[in-house]
């Protein structure tokens, strides 16, 4: 089949590189290259760079809807756009009398939006994967063409679980693109009313409180990391939690937020153990090598920032 494809984020990567072994990648369309880093350096998204770097036609637009780029996607003679993490709402327009199809991170109708991983990862679901839609005009409600499904481990981070689905990518999407070629694809409507959001992350969500129970600060810690990540203070200082592991039980009472003796933090109820953690400028390093080489008072607390 010769396909466009849409895409920007690392998501859609293992895909991309599926396409252009089973079919014919005839232009990749992707975000404009912007600064990034400290350094505020003008980089490619993941995409556009891979695209590039294996001699595949590209466009960076900054409107992709702008008329003038809207009649050269809509020229070329094609079977099949495909739609993976590309971050620019597709006109009608555009789509009108095209054959579409989406690639999401989550099992729809849950988790409709731009961070279906990191908000299902801090609900503390059990089980997540990616699904096949039809494009629509209202967002990640399509038709279903395919599921796949996998458990999320307690102990992996959002990080982690995107690599993860991006790899249940290929399957789903090269499945879709057979059955419509062989004109058999049969897609499922959405119980809209089932519907959950999955609005995007800011740096302002990055920070947890301990006064909740041990299982939710370990969901809300793994699905804050790598971004926003999760900031927190020990007592004048702060220090970024990258991985945590919860023990419902924890003896005494305290507030919560109190260093225990072991190095743990308490909870309401239950306490975290600080796994790995990352002080501002330095790498990551357990807990206790970060106490060991910076004065954490005794009653100091691990808090919201």
């Amino acid at each position: 089949m010769r396909l466009v494809f849409f895409g920007s984020g690392a998501f859609g990567l293992p895909t991309l590189r599926h396409l252009m072994r089973e079919h014919e990648v005839a232009l990749v369309i992707a975000q404009p290259d912007r600064p990034a880093g400290r350094r505020r350096t003008v980089t490619p998204t993941p995409v556009a760079a891979f695209a590039r770097d294996h001699g595949l036609p590209v466009l960076t637009p900054p409107n992709v809807n702008e008329p003038a780029v809207l009649a050269v996607i809509r020229a070329l003679s094609t079977d099949a756009w495909v739609v993976i993490a590309y971050g620019q709402k597709l006109s009608n327009e555009l789509l009108a009398d095209r054959f579409v199809i989406n690639l999401h991170g989550s099992i729809l109708p849950k988790y409709r939006g731009a961070a279906p991983i990191n908000r299902a990862m801090m609900d503390g679901e059990r089980e997540t994967g990616v699904s096949v839609i039809t494009v629509v005009e209202r967002m990640d409600a399509g038709d279903v063409l395919a599921v796949r499904r996998t458990p999320i481990d307690p102990m992996e981070t959002a990080g982690e679980l995107h690599d993860r689905l991006a790899e249940l990518g290929p399957e789903a999407v090269g499945e879709t693109l057979d059955a419509h070629a062989a004109g058999m694809l049969a897609g499922q409507p959405q119980d809209h009313a089932l519907a959950t959001k999955a609005p995007k992350m800011s740096r302002d969500d990055g920070t947890v409180r301990f006064d909740q129970t041990a299982a939710a600060v370990r969901c809300r810690v793994h699905g804050l990391t790598p971004w926003p990540g999760c900031t927190v203070r020990v007592g004048e200082a702060t220090l970024k939690l990258l991985r945590v592991s919860d023990e419902p039980e924890c003896a005494g009472d305290g507030p919560a937020g109190e260093i225990l003796a072991d190095g743990r933090v308490r909870c309401a109820p239950g306490a975290v153990r600080l796994l790995s953690v990352q002080p501002p400028g330095k790498k990551a390093m357990t807990f206790d090598a970060y106490r060991r080489g910076h004065r954490v008072p005794d009653d100091a607390l691990v808090g919201a920032t």
